[in-house]
């Protein structure tokens, strides 16, 4: 049986490059070699969206980044995130995640803590669009440590605003 699947997927492999088939894969398709990886968005900040640094609902919104490692202790410093229109957000500070740990990343302002799993962004936008969207996450070294796209339709089933990826 084992020769018989490589025959078979020797012989698919070869009629695509023969027909000169492409397959497209989706950008959330490809799994890369990192740690950390996103785990949920909320990208639609329960209630009215307000901007306003004061009152407003921006830290409502956030994005869970999870070190899935079972060993390495990983920190922040130098990832990034991004959204599909170039919003960027860097983390500058230090802040460590523990296998098994994850972070926060919030919209707003507020204070950083470790103790309380929550990097603040500092900034009262909202960086998430609430129909559709591309998160970027990328390692220090500029190669991309994770990626998803979401539409509100096909990703938020029950229409809470969150979406999870990697469980």
């Amino acid at each position: 049986m084992r020769i018989r699947r490589i025959l078979t997927a020797s012989v698919t492999t070869a009629a695509v490059t023969v027909l000169g088939l492409a397959v497209a894969v989706p950008a959330q398709a490809a799994e890369y070699s990192s740690a950390l990886k996103i785990k949920g968005v909320q990208y639609d900040a329960p209630g009215r969206d307000s901007n306003k640094c004061s009152g407003g609902n921006t830290k409502n919104e956030y994005l869970t980044i999870k070190n899935y490692s079972k060993t390495a202790t990983v920190n922040l410093k130098g990832y990034k995130v991004k959204d599909a229109t170039g919003n960027t957000f860097t983390f500058k500070n230090s802040h460590t995640l523990q296998p098994g740990d994850y972070v926060s990343l919030r919209g707003g302002r507020g204070t950083d803590s470790d103790a309380k799993n929550v990097v603040y962004r500092q900034n009262c936008n909202f960086i998430w669009n609430n129909d559709k969207d591309t998160i970027y996450f990328y390692k220090p070294s500029g190669s991309r440590a994770d990626v998803h796209s979401y539409t509100k339709k096909a990703n938020d089933r029950d229409g809470n605003g969150y979406i999870t990826y990697h469980g």
